[in-house]
C-alpha cells in the first residue's frame, strides 16, 4: 500500500488505536478514549521500533513489528502512569 493514500493513513489510525487500546488494557485494565489509544499506539510504536534498534533486534515480519509495537506502547503507559503519581 502507498504511503500516499488515504487507505494508508485509515489503516495507520486503526492499528495505531489497536495497539493503544491493548496496551491500555495490558497496563490499566481498560482504554485511554479513541483519540488517546491513537497517539499512545503511535508514538508507542515508535519507542517500540527505537528500542529494538537499540538492543540490536531484528524483527523481519508484521507480528514481530506489532509485538514490539506493543512492548513499546506499554512501557509509554507505564513511564507515563510513573510521572504522573510522582509530579
Amino acid at each position: 500500500m502507498e504511503q500516499n493514500t488515504l487507505g494508508y493513513w485509515v489503516w495507520f489510525l486503526f492499528i495505531g488505536g489497536v495497539i493503544g487500546w491493548v496496551a491500555g488494557i495490558l497496563i490499566r485494565g481498560r482504554g485511554f478514549g479513541i483519540l488517546g489509544d491513537v497517539v499512545i499506539g503511535i508514538v508507542g510504536s515508535m519507542l517500540g521500533g527505537w528500542m529494538a534498534s537499540v538492543l540490536g533486534l531484528s524483527i523481519g515480519s508484521s507480528l514481530g513489528t506489532f509485538l514490539m509495537a506493543i512492548v513499546g506502547a506499554v512501557v509509554l503507559v507505564g513511564l507515563t502512569r510513573f510521572v504522573v503519581r510522582h509530579v
